[in-house]
């Protein structure tokens, strides 16, 4: 059983050392830029774009629902002012 244990040992320290091949020099910083912009532009490239169309009607959509949205703030602010005035009022006298 002891010898089991050791000959497992063994074989992890083995199994621990790291190859001991050369370092690989990492390529010097522009030509990683170049290299990170290249990708870049190929997968703008990729990109499917909406049609002019679909952008201005998205665009309307989302104009219309900031200003029933901004009424509804609206209303609701003017609403609780006038329910804050009625109980200021009701307190003073």
């Amino acid at each position: 059983m002891a010898e089991k244990n050791a000959e497992k040992k063994a074989v992890e320290k083995k199994s621990d050392k790291k190859p001991s091949s050369g370092k690989t020099k990492k390529p010097n910083v522009f030509s990683r830029i170049f290299k990170y912009l290249r990708e870049c532009k190929s997968e703008i490239k990729k990109i499917t774009w909406p049609a002019p169309k679909t952008v201005f009607k998205n665009m309307g959509i989302v104009i219309a629902v900031i200003v029933i949205i901004g009424l509804l703030i609206f209303a609701l602010d003017r609403g609780l002012f006038a329910l804050l005035g009625l109980i200021m009022e009701t307190s003073a006298t």
